[in-house]
């Protein structure tokens, strides 16, 4: 089975954290945390700054590492690191997403998630209630 490995910004800022919603590919109109596949080279925090940057023409801090996903989808088995980051930079500008929004812990359920994503709901859920 085909290996993916990719990086995921859960950007959180105060009780929120922005989400993603898709604009292509099979998985197109899901939600998902921005971020993308490792270059050979790159650690999983490096791939993370310059997807971002790719995605969302903006600047992170990686803050705390949350947790690694592993996920098999029929295609491909997704092995996913998650880190907590803040905006260093500009607010987010959507160069591949169709659409985000600012989610707080009791709206998480309110977009549809890409499988993997789901996992990491709870944990995120607890890490934002300690900004209330």
């Amino acid at each position: 089975m085909k290996q993916i490995e990719v990086a995921a910004a859960i950007i959180r800022s105060g009780d929120r954290i922005f989400a993603t919603q898709r604009g292509y590919g099979q998985w197109k109109d899901w939600w998902e945390f921005p971020g993308g596949k490792l270059e050979p080279w790159e650690s999983p925090q490096e791939a993370l700054l310059r997807e971002i940057r790719e995605e969302l023409s903006t600047e992170i801090a990686i803050d705390k590492f949350l947790y690694t996903v592993d996920w098999d989808y029929p295609e491909f088995h997704l092995t996913m690191h998650c880190f907590i980051c803040s905006l260093r930079g500009e607010a987010p500008h959507l160069n591949e997403h169709e659409a985000a929004r600012w989610l707080r812990a009791d709206d998480l359920d309110t977009v549809q998630w890409l499988p993997a994503d789901y996992i990491l709901l709870p944990l995120i859920a607890d890490e934002l209630k300690r900004y209330q």
